[in-house]
């Protein structure tokens, strides 16, 4: 028997802007830590050359490499997102391939921190079509990213308006606008916390980059943003032989993750390597995961 009360709980915390889905497995399987998604750009030079489209991006996710989540990028269906028709056909297909559609990655809309105020609204405003489409396609949040100019306090500002008026709409669609260390000082994890802090909205949040923060130590952005964080991107380049990656200490970066409470999300492959091929590096991204996640479920 479920108890009413535990079940209207669950009932809300599964739909007020979620940022991870019920777990399917056993109480006290490793997936119960987090479950895999695979982030579309991974496989951009595939697009790109036109070998695999956006449409096809959620069957050959799941029958390549049997991951269950997808998470989009907005360049590769660029002039779709009003596009009713296109975006049912996708929502059937991932249907269809009992794929979870977890986000949509936002580039090249402006900038949501633009010192100019008329491009700044510009900017938010060109968002509100990806956040119809999240939330249409079934997705918890939208990735922007947090681009400004000007000093450190000032860029703050600018940024932190724009984050603010554009999760206002989000809170309205049931999504979440999260950002991403993606250059400039959002990769900078102190900056980063800062506004979200002046932000201070529950449906706005972050996605740390495990690869993104360049000069700046990684474990330390990590831990500095992971407290608002609604999505996790595990970033790899290069492996060595024993499948490590070479430049980010997998179980070092996923031991913060989880000390922060981040537990039962979506954690993205996001694959970004020359040396390997797209296909096997992806593999081998997700195969660290899931050999990691074996090792640590016992600890959490």
């Amino acid at each position: 028997m479920i108890d009413r009360r535990q079940m209207l709980k669950g009932l809300f915390t599964a739909t007020a802007f979620p940022f991870s889905y019920s777990c399917t497995a056993k109480p006290g399987a490793p997936e119960d830590l987090f479950k895999i998604s695979l982030a579309e750009w991974s496989l951009h030079r595939m697009l790109r050359s036109g070998k695999l489209n956006n449409m096809q991006f959620p069957e050959f996710t799941k029958k390549t490499f049997g991951i269950e989540a997808v998470e989009y990028v907005n360049t590769f269906f660029f002039d779709k997102a009003k596009d009713k028709k296109y975006l049912a056909e996708l929502k059937k297909r991932s249907a269809d391939n009992d794929i979870t559609n977890v986000l949509i990655m936002c580039d090249r809309e402006g900038r949501l921190g633009d010192p100019d105020a008329k491009k700044r609204t510009t900017a938010i405003e060109n968002h509100y079509k990806w956040i119809e489409a999240a939330k249409f396609l079934g997705c918890h949040s939208i990735r922007v990213n947090a681009a400004s100019k000007g000093e450190w306090a000032e860029q703050k500002k600018l940024a932190s308006d724009g984050l603010s008026r554009l999760a206002e709409f989000g809170k309205q669609q049931g999504i979440n606008v999260i950002v991403e260390n993606h250059g400039g000082l959002s990769s900078n994890g102190k900056w980063l916390k800062e506004v979200m802090e002046t932000v201070n909205m529950p449906n706005c949040g972050t996605l740390p980059d495990f690869g993104n923060f360049k000069d700046y130590d990684r474990y330390l952005g990590v831990t500095e943003t992971i407290k608002y964080a609604k999505g996790v991107s595990a970033k790899a380049h290069d492996f060595n032989a024993k499948g490590e990656e070479i430049h980010t200490d997998f179980e070092k970066m996923l031991k913060i993750v989880f000390n922060s409470g981040y537990k039962g999300g979506y954690i993205g492959v996001e694959y970004e390597g020359r040396k390997t091929g797209e296909v096997e590096g992806i593999k081998l991204t997700r195969d660290l995961l899931i050999k990691k996640r074996a090792k640590l479920a016992s600890l959490y």
